[in-house]
């Protein structure tokens, strides 16, 4: 009886939200400035990647001082044209390996064009990925890798690197074009104040959310005020039982034992709308059994781009995971660009439990959320830890965790801890909470603490 009232009320809240015109045209003026799914195009470049080997560097062509021949420590490329790209990054044999050491590269604009400064790249990257004994992980196709490099459009490159000891073997660069993005795949950008927590709207569906998944519904946006008012009272005079006598009234739902709290889900760009192109990753999808916490990384691509460049953002970083690297998909679960847009990223469904690779050690019950750019040094802007709030009161909350709280996860191994030691996280955490490393970025890390109480907002806790 509880399954054919659960599935009763889905299908009709779902008709409900659809059929009266007055309910779109209000979500649409109240709901948030990012794009659900950006309307693809009919064509698409396919976008490519160039594979450079390293070569030994001479002392003139190094620049790392005076002398000739070469040093088993030193790798690199003189200036040269190649075919267009707007990402770099360097891979190696061993996926184990790590290079210790300092990869710089400058780049030359297309079309004659003036060449950058010297550019560092990150080379710790070894903590993203898969976990080990994972097929991910074990694959033949692993490599070690950098994390890539957004260097916008360019035709000329000259890279050097310099190893504290011994390289890893099989250095190349790899030179990532993008492709054409989808027809009018521009992502809306933020102009309006960013309010630091929910609006009456969508405190209004958070709570309407709260009383209706005790009964099986599924979650409503944020409508205006009127609005939720109509959706409640429809789901309360037609399943929830009245007297048997007397005068007809409706018992409240709020009496429900339970309440989960659950966000107003956010708006998501899809794959289709930022342009994944499907053929690229492994077949099939890959599920963990919940998600207990958030990884918050940087992707560490630097802060050199437009929001509407980021579709061509992700689908570079998506071509280094995948063709570059040998992952099975675009490495983090979700995605969020400097103006607050979320994207979706490993495929598999936006609300469930996709294992992805983006914290070693830690892919199992959790997501990882990357902001585009890096933030060591940068502060983040507003919009993106609201996107981060909103796209956690909504994840987690489908999964009963508490944003500002804390959970166990069991490592995976390959990270600070031994395999199979329960480590307490907090349930937003930074992905250095997990790994020895500067990920998610100083500035972005410290920032945390106000996604948490946010995230919690929205989620009506607060």
């Amino acid at each position: 009886m509880r399954a054919s009232l659960a599935t009763s009320i889905a299908v009709t809240c779902a008709a409900v939200l659809a059929l009266p015109v007055s309910f779109a045209a209000t979500a649409a003026a109240t709901a948030p400035p990012e794009v659900a799914a950006l309307p693809p195009g009919p064509e698409r470049l396919p976008g490519s990647t160039q594979s450079l080997p390293l070569e030994p560097l001479d002392g003139a062509v190094r620049g790392f001082g005076a002398g000739t021949g070469s040093d088993p420590a030193e790798r690199g490329l003189a200036r040269r044209d190649v075919r267009p790209f707007s990402l770099l990054g360097v891979v190696w044999d061993d996926p184990v390996a790590a290079l210790h050491g300092t990869v710089q590269v400058r780049t030359r604009a297309t079309g004659g064009g003036a060449w950058s400064p010297w550019q560092d790249v990150e080379t710790h990257n070894d903590e993203h990925g898969a976990d080990p004994e994972t097929a991910e992980g074990a694959g033949r196709a692993l490599k070690g890798s950098t994390a890539p490099l957004w260097v916008g459009d360019s035709d000329g490159v000259e890279i050097r690197v310099r190893g504290e000891e011994q390289l890893p073997e099989g250095l190349r660069l790899e030179l990532v074009d993008p492709g054409a993005d989808p027809d009018d795949a521009v992502p809306q950008v933020r102009t309006a104040a960013v309010p630091s927590g929910p609006t009456a709207a969508e405190a209004a569906a958070s709570a309407v959310n709260s009383q209706l998944a005790t009964f099986g519904a599924s979650w409503i946006p944020a409508l205006s005020k009127e609005a939720t008012e109509v959706t409640f009272r429809h789901f309360a005079e037609r399943f929830v039982p009245t007297r048997p006598a007397g005068p007809a009234k409706v018992t409240p739902v709020a009496a429900a034992p339970a309440k989960p709290y659950i966000g107003p889900r956010p708006k998501i760009i899809t794959r289709k709308g930022w342009g994944a192109d499907e053929k690229l990753r492994e077949k099939g999808f890959v599920y963990t059994k919940s998600i207990k916490a958030a990884f918050v990384h940087h992707s560490a691509t630097g802060n050199n781009y437009t929001c509407r460049q980021a579709p061509s953002v992700l689908r570079s970083i998506y071509r280094y995971h995948v063709q570059s690297s040998g992952w099975r998909d675009f490495g983090y679960n979700f995605a969020i660009d400097k103006c607050g847009n979320i994207y979706e990223g490993r495929a598999g469904g936006v609300g469930k439990p996709v294992l992805g690779a983006h914290t070693l050690g830690f892919n199992t019950n959790s997501m990882g959320v990357a902001v585009l750019g890096s933030y060591d040094k940068s502060n983040p802007p507003a919009a993106v830890l609201t996107a981060v709030a909103r796209l956690t009161a909504w994840k987690l909350g489908l999964h009963g965790v508490n944003p500002n709280g804390t959970t166990y996860l069991t490592s995976g191994g390959g990270n600070l801890y031994k395999k199979g030691t329960k480590v307490k996280l907090r349930t937003i955490a930074g992905h250095r909470d997990g790994f020895a490393t500067a990920c998610p970025g100083a500035r972005l890390y410290g920032k945390l603490g106000t996604a948490r109480t946010t995230s919690a907002k929205y989620q009506g806790r607060l």
